[in-house]
């Protein structure tokens, strides 16, 4: 099998033309025509991943981040992002991002949120206008859904501090003590905090919120921020999973591979 076999399936789940402008999603190196040995499957590329991938005989490595995301100038091992390059290309690994065309499918990164919280009556956070998935169902950005039962907050927040083995998490003062509806955005969420609101939502949980952001919230929601790679964890499994019952005879695994830069004094 092909190594573009597995990304024109990849692409039949979130196909490429719903990544966002800015983004860098696809084929980052490699030659699509090589036959497949293994997929392996990380939250970012990183040349510990490459190594990890020469280790298992897999020349394929699905990363939910793209390794190459603003302009590069220049490849060389100076720099991490050449480092990683290089050596995957010397070993004819190809290295394939699956990003934000995955955020916007509602069975996508999110879905890996809600999971967690066991959300039901699932929809599009901000359905983009006019464009439906493969399924017919809107795709967007961000997820709302709600509790299977109305919960008490300071309770919610340490239920979300355990599923998500956080060592710390921040948020706004809480104002609603009783939690129902609850909005999630994996990665960096800022962007959907107006939306948020106006759904009327108890809860937005997210990442990369900056100080002033949190003022946002104005008293009328309890806004979460959990984390970068913590809000995005489980995507490398929703991956595996999505590939294993594609293609149930062939090799794809989950990285063993911490890339989380950040870590946090107890």
């Amino acid at each position: 099998m092909q190594i573009q076999e597995i990304i024109h399936s990849l692409e039949q789940w979130a196909p490429l033309d719903f990544q966002e402008s800015y983004d860098n999603s696809g084929l980052i190196s490699g030659d699509p025509t090589q036959n497949c040995t293994g997929v392996l499957c990380s939250l970012d590329c990183t040349e510990a991943v490459v190594n990890e991938a020469i280790a298992k005989g897999c020349n394929l490595i699905v990363s939910h981040h793209p390794i190459i995301f603003k302009g590069v100038k220049q490849l060389n091992i100076n720099h991490f992002i050449g480092r990683t390059l290089i050596k995957a290309i010397s070993h004819n690994i190809s290295l394939y991002a699956f990003h934000t065309n995955l955020d916007n499918v509602i069975d996508g990164v999110n879905k890996s949120l809600a999971d967690q919280l066991q959300l039901t009556n699932r929809s599009i956070l901000a359905p983009i206008s006019g464009k439906l998935d493969q399924n017919g169902q809107p795709i967007g950005a961000g997820i709302l859904g709600e509790l299977p039962l109305e919960t008490e907050a300071h309770s919610f927040l340490q239920w979300v501090k355990e599923k998500f083995h956080l060592s710390v998490l921040k948020h706004t003062p809480i104002i609603n003590k009783q939690l129902k509806t609850i909005a999630l955005c994996g990665g960096s969420g800022s962007f959907l905090i107006d939306t948020a609101k106006a759904q009327k939502v108890d809860c937005f949980i997210t990442s990369d919120l900056k100080y002033h952001e949190f003022f946002e919230a104005d008293n009328q929601l309890l806004l979460v921020d959990i984390g970068h790679g913590e809000s995005e964890q489980y995507v490398p499994d929703l991956i595996v999973a999505y590939l294993s019952i594609k293609f149930p005879t062939f090799a794809v695994l989950r990285s063993l591979v911490n890339t989380q830069p950040v870590t946090y004094l107890k």
